[in-house]
C-alpha cells in the first residue's frame, strides 16, 4: 500500500450516499476486502499516520475555535470527538488533507466521520475471517502525538490535564 493507493481508495468514497456512512466507505470496502492481509493492514497502518499527523494541539485549536480552548486544561475537549473529526479531514481527500495539515485553521468544524476508523477493521475480518487485533505503527488516539501537544506559553494545567485524568481524556498541559 502506497500513498497513491491509499488516496485512490480514500477519493472512492460515494458521497452521494451521505447520510448512510456503511453506504459511502463502500466502494473503497470492496476493493480493501480483495487485497492481501498485510495490504488491508498497510492501509490502516497510513490511515494511523494521517489522524496522528492532525492530532495536534494547534488543529484542536482551529477544531474547536469558539468551542473549547486546548490551552485551557479545565476546558473539556473529547478524544473520541477530537479523533472523529479528524477523521473528516482524511475523508475529504488528499488535497483537502494537506491543505489542513499544512494551516490548521482549515481544519472543519462541527463534523464528524467515525465510520473511517472501522473500515480497514472491517475489511480485514471479511477477507481472513479472523478478529482483527493489529496495532499500527503509532495511535490515532488523541493526545497521543506528544510532539504536536507540547505546552505553549499560554497553556495551563487544569481538570483534564495530569494523572487523576483517564488516560484517554488526558491532554499534555502546562505544569
Amino acid at each position: 500500500m502506497n500513498e497513491m493507493r491509499f488516496w485512490a481508495l480514500i477519493a472512492s468514497f460515494d458521497w452521494e450516499r451521505t447520510g448512510d456512512d456503511e453506504a459511502v466507505l463502500a466502494p473503497a470496502s470492496r476493493v480493501l476486502r480483495g487485497l492481501s492481509p498485510e495490504e488491508i493492514l498497510a492501509f490502516e497502518d497510513l490511515l494511523a499516520a494521517k489522524l496522528y499527523a492532525l492530532d495536534t494541539r494547534e488543529h484542536a485549536r482551529w477544531c474547536y475555535q469558539g468551542e473549547a480552548d486546548p490551552d485551557n486544561g479545565d476546558d473539556y475537549i473529547s478524544a473520541d470527538d477530537f479523533l472523529y473529526r479528524r477523521c473528516v479531514v482524511v475523508a475529504n481527500g488528499r488535497e483537502f488533507y494537506e491543505g489542513v495539515l499544512a494551516d490548521p485553521s482549515h481544519f472543519p468544524t462541527g463534523m464528524e466521520f467515525e465510520s473511517l476508523l472501522y473500515l480497514a477493521g472491517n475489511a480485514y475480518e471479511a477477507r481472513t475471517g479472523a478478529p482483527h487485533d493489529q496495532l499500527t505503527s503509532v495511535s490515532w488516539e488523541s493526545f497521543s502525538n506528544t510532539e504536536g501537544w507540547q505546552p505553549a506559553q499560554s497553556t495551563t494545567a487544569g481538570r483534564y490535564t495530569g494523572p487523576g485524568v483517564p488516560p484517554l481524556n488526558r491532554r499534555p498541559a502546562g505544569e
